[in-house]
């Protein structure tokens, strides 16, 4: 599991895959679309049609406590959105 990291699991993530068939992964920031496609063709054993890739960048936090600002930063990460050929799908739940 070197290029992808996690699965999106979000409700718009849901109706995309009921709908167009297509799932979410989050994956390496340094990965490209064709390491993204052999990588879900190898894991979950289906046939992949197209990938967009998507790079969201870091944030910073500001949180107001009792002792003051404290910030942090959330890190950069990298989503790509898998489109699969028609007929197959991916069970993250029970596999």
């Amino acid at each position: 599991m070197g290029i992808i990291k996690s699965p999106v699991l979000t409700e718009k993530m849901v109706n995309q895959t009921d709908k167009y068939n297509r799932y979410g992964f989050i994956v390496d920031l340094h990965a490209n679309k064709l390491q993204i496609k052999k990588a879900v063709e190898d894991l979950y054993g289906v046939k992949v049609v197209s990938v967009r890739t998507m790079i969201y960048p870091a944030k910073t936090k500001v949180k107001y406590t009792k002792r003051g600002l404290q910030e942090s930063k959330q890190g950069a990460y990298k989503k790509a959105i898998v489109q699969l050929e028609e007929g197959q799908s991916i069970d993250f739940y029970n596999a």
